[in-house]
């Protein structure tokens, strides 16, 4: 009886305080192995991105633009050069980067694509709210 106890515990605390994997944005991240810009984003930005508060909002996914996108990612489309960077959420594009200068740059479209996400997110809550049968964010 003790062990099913602990057991319930243990799955409502993870329950609780594991972040959600249906519906959380990503950073997709296509690159080329041959490509020195990309090596230059790895060296910069790349090592310490999961480091970062943007990591903790958008999960990078990396993918090579050499190989079919999985079957999750196929609506995204046109991708040609490298790097590129798509940020998605429920299926859908939120918004890309194509190219990298520095990382002073990186972070400033980075922002600006998150703060397009809080926008959806504050668009999909008031839509929530104003449905009579659904919970509020």
């Amino acid at each position: 009886m003790m062990k099913r106890i602990s057991l319930l515990v243990v799955a409502a605390v993870l329950t609780v305080h594991a972040p959600s994997i249906a519906g959380a944005a990503e950073l997709v991240y296509f690159y080329s192995e041959t490509c020195p810009t990309c090596e230059q984003w790895d060296e910069e930005v790349g090592s310490l991105y999961d480091k970062t508060i943007e990591a903790k909002r958008l999960d990078l996914r990396r993918l090579s633009i050499h190989d079919d996108p999985p079957a999750d990612l196929s609506f995204i489309k046109g991708v040609i050069y490298t790097p590129t960077f798509v940020v998605v959420k429920d299926g859908q594009e939120v918004g890309r980067m194509v190219g990298y200068i520095a990382d002073y740059f990186f972070w400033e479209r980075m922002g600006k694509l998150i703060k397009r996400l809080d926008v959806i997110k504050a668009s999909a809550c008031q839509e929530t709210a104003d449905a009579p049968n659904r919970v509020a964010c």
